[in-house]
């Protein structure tokens, strides 16, 4: 096993040993003055049952850093195994939702169709987390669907089975 100590000299030591964790890919949306906005995301976890807690860490270096910062209310979709392309969609243009079956829930939150889970927010607590905000929420709304979940693992997309 190669060991090191994280630090500026292996930071791609850091990023391939933290690749080794599989995680499920979000994509998270909110409103904006430009209009609705999106980002994928796999910084995405459960806080609480209860009350209904998630978190998830938006980049300090992204371009759309300060819609998120900034969000009283987001959404946070689920992907399924069949949706890389729209995660990779909002990994490259956080406004392209043109051709996307997609409404506004009562807080104006744009809310995908179809995802494998959805949990709409509202945000209640933003902590430093370096590089990273770490946004905390109350979930008000949720839905789920039944499906293989998206992960992201080793700098790639695969899916899970979730009956093994």
């Amino acid at each position: 096993m190669h060991q090191f100590t994280p630090g500026p000299d292996t930071v791609r030591d850091f990023r391939d040993a933290l690749g080794r964790f599989a995680t499920g890919v979000t994509v998270v949306t909110t409103a904006s003055a430009k209009g609705p906005i999106g980002i994928t995301a796999n910084s995405f976890a459960s806080v609480s049952l209860d009350p209904p807690l998630v978190l998830w860490s938006p980049a300090r270096a992204s371009s759309r850093f300060p819609y998120f910062a900034g969000a009283k209310h987001f959404a946070v979709h689920v992907m399924g195994a069949e949706q890389v392309d729209l995660c990779q969609r909002f990994a490259r243009n956080g406004f392209d939702f043109d051709g996307l079956d997609w409404t506004e829930n009562k807080d104006g939150v744009p809310v995908i169709a179809g995802c494998l889970a959805r949990f709409e927010c509202t945000t209640v607590a933003g902590h430093d987390g370096g590089d990273h905000l770490i946004v905390v929420a109350s979930v008000v709304r949720a839905a789920l669907r039944e499906g293989a979940p998206l992960v992201f693992v080793g700098g790639g997309y695969g899916s899970l089975d979730p009956a093994v």
